[in-house]
């Protein structure tokens, strides 16, 4: 099983960044994913789920709104689109299918 997180950077406060959960060993279409996010300081924090095929999403408050997750299971892919990031949204992003989890990406946003 793996999950490979890509698509962070560091970006402006009011940027957008795209992360991408490429996963393969598994059948993705039998699976949720979810995305989280790791900082020193908060630890581990959920962000988003999506159910396996993809008909329910489920966002933190602290990014409801400015995140949304989808998926193309032909494509073995599921992303997180981030608009108008914050500081606070700084931190290392995985994806998991409540199995594993994959490596993470680092988003940093900072003026």
């Amino acid at each position: 099983v793996q999950l490979q997180a890509s698509g962070g950077g560091s970006v402006q406060p009011g940027d957008s960044l795209r992360l991408s959960c490429a996963a393969s060993g598994f059948t993705l279409d039998y699976y949720a994913i979810g995305w989280f996010r790791h900082t020193p300081e908060k630890g581990f924090e959920w962000v988003s789920g999506i159910t396996a095929n993809g008909e329910s999403t489920y966002y933190a408050d602290a990014v409801k709104g400015r995140f949304t997750i989808s998926r193309n299971n032909a494509k073995y892919t599921v992303y997180l689109q981030m608009n108008k990031l914050k500081p606070e949204d700084t931190a290392l992003y995985y994806c998991t299918n409540f199995g594993s989890f994959g490596q993470g990406t680092q988003v940093t946003v900072s003026s």
